[in-house]
């Protein structure tokens, strides 16, 4: 058996041969070309291929497209085909993605239903965008040997367009991967917390189902019913949607997973049904059903083949559980979508292959969730928006601009240039006019317009969210103020020598608290800009003047202290008690330093008792993969914090002279302290990498020391460490 045989099992001789033909041609052409990581081109359409072939299961004519694709879309005379006939079908499919790939984001700006007009205008044949997606596919799955700004393009188009598109042709297993991969770069942090907490409950999990189908087992056996039970898993960005939805922590996601039935039988409908069914009373006359979760999939399939049954149940701990029923036909059009209908014995034209084709081509032509969607009514919740702390907008000449959620057309022009931001006076947004507060979502083609009379306003502080806009803002409103407070300076000045008056420091401060400012810039300033009229200043010294002043003495402030009472825990959770963090019970695990109030678990170590480390730790899936057995769940004590817990801090920034001191105060401003501190300088890059030990009392003070950082001009990144 030689490699195409052995990769591609199911095909016979024809077949075999079409793909030999193809690969042939596409290794001659791609001879030299390498991909990011080194590695020969030839071993991204070898990928496509795989998944189209394991994971989708399109037959050999769609196979030998990929490769003749990948070998014409790099030769500028074509490729040399002659002596094969690969048939109209295959050319089609290669015409196809060779026109998709010619798109570029700034060709069509990212708007994704104009995006996929295009791909479904140059798909005369559905099974190119079916490739299309798999291509996507194997591209995020190599993601890291892009170069940044390349990845965060090939991000943004899989979120805005690929995955939607996978999930309205029934492809779930290749939409929750490349939701997962997305969610990985997207939110780090998160993922790792989540897929961690996965790991550390599995065996949880596996314990509900074997409780589960044990008082069911003798019903199945009696009744002959051949199954497979499995849990499915909610994916990791799943879970976080519907913690930021429903506004709990990971605990209160009641549907994290669902345990499935999967019954073997003959594949004839009659008989599926009613052992579906059959399965369902045995399953509700055991458990407590929740009606109203009840879905109905198998009386009334879903346009794109889906067909289940599934039930809420509460066992006997009171734990609500999700039951999907189905047969192994059903399982495979659940888990492959729409592309499981392909016929494997080269039989053309079927009815099921015609019924997929157009119901790909119908599901192409319409957006996603419009009333023309064929999945329309069948979505059990919105597709909610992917997590992201960023918007991607652009320019009218396409280049692409990242900002922060919530950003306005105000950061965009200060994006562009601090002078084009200062004369900001509005915008265009894909055409139509805004004001300057308008909020810009991901895929906007924004254009700046400017006035030569316009200036900084101090409203504008309270819309714009980058640091630059409010560094560059804040700078200008301080010199026009400063150019006020000089000019009311000089004026005060003036009067006074012609009263022969002086004004000494004292009077200086009863008057600012007369007129109810903080400084003595902002009272020049408002005599600069006409807001104090100087005659009054005059009337105010001799007043004070006729009168002793009072001095004030402030009441000796009041210290209290925080009061802790020992909580009562359960037998098998430690509570730890934030106020002795060197226990001799435990310990805080020196590779994440957690701090009160973090997520966090108690690995049992041989020698040094019980470690606590936080749950996003980066040895925590290693712990929790490799020593379920040594987890100890704990919780932090219910009364506030009042120790002082050690954490690292690792800062890039700007290499600008200042940043260090505004770092310090920063740090000095809240109830935190500087245990250690190191700059390494890095001349290539012109930034500093700072590593800096801190002790704060918990981390919602930690989260307010990083929030003020992250507002600093010169702060590029940073972390805990």
């Amino acid at each position: 058996m030689d490699r195409f045989e052995e990769l591609f099992p199911r095909f016979d001789e024809n077949g075999i041969a079409l793909i030999k033909a193809a690969y042939s041609i596409a290794e001659e052409a791609l001879a030299g070309r390498v991909r990011g990581n080194g590695h020969p081109f030839i071993e991204h359409p070898d990928g496509v291929a795989k998944i189209a072939y394991d994971e989708i299961g399109l037959p050999a004519e769609c196979i030998a497209a990929v490769y003749l694709h990948e070998a014409s879309r790099f030769s500028e005379d074509g490729c040399d085909m002659s002596g094969w006939q690969f048939g109209q079908d295959v050319m089609t499919m290669v015409d196809g993605l060779n026109k998709i790939s010619t798109i570029k984001p700034k060709d069509t700006r990212l708007e994704a239903e104009n995006y996929k007009k295009l791909i479904v205008s140059y798909s005369k044949d559905p099974r190119v965008t079916v490739l299309k997606i798999a291509d996507r596919l194997e591209v995020m799955r190599s993601l890291d040997m892009f170069p940044k700004l390349s990845r965060e393009r090939k991000i943004l188009e899989t979120m805005m367009l690929y995955i939607p598109l996978a999930h309205q042709l029934g492809l779930y297993n290749i939409k929750s991967e490349m939701e997962d991969i997305y969610f990985r770069y997207a939110d780090p942090e998160q993922y790792r917390a989540i897929t961690n907490k996965l790991k550390s409950t599995e065996g949880d999990r596996q314990k509900l189902m074997v409780q589960f189908i044990e008082p069911l087992k003798q019903k199945l056996l009696d009744e002959g019913i051949q199954y497979k039970l499995k849990i499915r898993t909610k994916t990791a960005l799943s879970i976080y949607k519907k913690m930021q939805k429903q506004k709990v922590p990971f605990e209160g996601v009641f549907d994290v997973f669902a345990i499935r039935f999967i019954i073997d039988c003959e594949e004839d409908r009659e008989t599926e049904h009613a052992l579906c069914w059959k399965v369902f009373s045995y399953v509700t006359e055991e458990y407590e059903s929740d009606t109203k979760r009840l879905r109905d999939w198998i009386s009334n399939p879903k346009p794109n083949g889906y067909e289940s049954l599934h039930i809420t149940v509460k066992n006997k701990e009171g734990s609500f559980l999700e039951v999907q029923i189905r047969t192994k036909r059903m399982d495979d059009m659940a888990e492959n979508g729409l592309a499981s209908h392909w016929s494997y014995k080269g039989i053309r034209h079927e009815a099921t292959l015609d019924k997929w084709l157009t119901a790909v081509r119908r599901a192409l032509e319409h957006p996603i969730g419009s009333e023309e969607d064929p999945m329309a009514s069948y979505y059990e919740e919105d597709i909610l928006a992917l997590p992201s702390k960023e918007v991607f907008v652009f320019t009218p000449s396409g280049e692409l601009r990242k900002l922060p959620e919530g950003a306005t057309v105000l950061d965009f022009a200060f994006d562009i240039h601090s002078n084009l931001g200062v004369k900001c006076t509005g915008g265009k947004v894909n055409g139509k006019a805004v004001p300057i507060k308008e909020k810009l979502k991901t895929g906007d083609v924004v254009e700046i317009m400017s006035g030569k009379n316009q200036k900084p306003s101090s409203d504008w502080l309270n819309f714009v969210v980058t640091t630059k806009a409010r560094n560059k803002i804040r700078q200008k409103l301080s010199e026009a103020e400063f150019q006020k407070a000089a000019d009311g300076k000089e004026l005060l000045s003036r009067r006074l020598k012609n009263w022969k008056m002086e004004l000494d420091d004292e009077t200086m401060a009863v008057i600012l608290k007369k007129y109810q400012y903080k400084t003595v810039n902002s009272f020049y300033a408002a005599i600069g800009a006409g807001e104090v009229d100087v005659a009054d200043v005059k009337t105010w010294i001799l007043e004070i003047r006729s009168t002793e002043p009072q001095a004030e003495t402030p009441e000796p402030e009041k210290k209290t202290r925080g009061v802790s009472s020992n909580p009562k825990g359960g037998d098998d959770i430690l509570v730890i008690d934030a106020k002795n963090v060197r226990g001799m019970d435990y310990r805080m695990a020196k590779c994440c330093n957690p701090v009160f109030g973090d997520d966090v678990f108690g690995f049992v170590t041989r020698t040094e008792g019980i470690k606590i480390h936080r749950i996003s730790c980066p040895n925590a899936a290693r712990l929790i993969e490799k020593y379920p057995y040594r987890l100890q769940k704990v919780r932090w004590s219910d009364n506030p914090s009042n120790g002082n817990f050690q954490t690292g801090l690792r800062v890039i920034a700007a290499k600008e002279a200042s940043v260090i001191n505004e770092i310090m105060d920063i740090v000095n401003t809240f109830r935190a302290s500087i245990r250690q501190f190191s700059v390494t300088e890095n001349d290539r890059n012109g930034t500093y990498d700072i590593m800096m030990k801190i002790a704060v009392p918990s981390n919602l003070e930690l989260d307010k020391v990083i929030s003020q950082m992250k507002n600093l001009r010169n702060i590029l990144k940073i972390s805990r460490s």
